[in-house]
């Protein structure tokens, strides 16, 4: 991965919205976080999936080889929107 830094007043409640760099699209997500991956940091092999359209913070990383990824904010599958529901798949 890379190194996690403290956001100023961290990324919380609801319609935050999140850019997908594999798509370009765009999901409106809950989130309850403090910290972010410094994109600068991150290792050879690893690449941003996800970034915070309002303050420009990581919220996920993909490694570009295999199927690992993460992501920072709350994926919805169920009981609710489920444009994020491919990352269960």
């Amino acid at each position: 991965g890379g190194t996690a830094k403290k956001l100023p007043f961290g990324n919380r409640g609801q319609n935050q919205p999140v850019l997908n760099h594999q798509t370009g699209e765009a999901y409106i997500t809950p989130q309850n976080h403090g910290y972010h991956i410094d994109c600068s940091t991150l290792k050879p092999g690893w690449k941003t999936l996800f970034t915070n359209a309002n303050d420009g913070s990581n919220e996920g990383i993909a490694h570009e080889t295999r199927p690992y990824f993460s992501a920072q904010f709350h994926p919805e599958a169920a009981c609710g929107p489920t444009d994020t529901e491919f990352m269960f798949d």
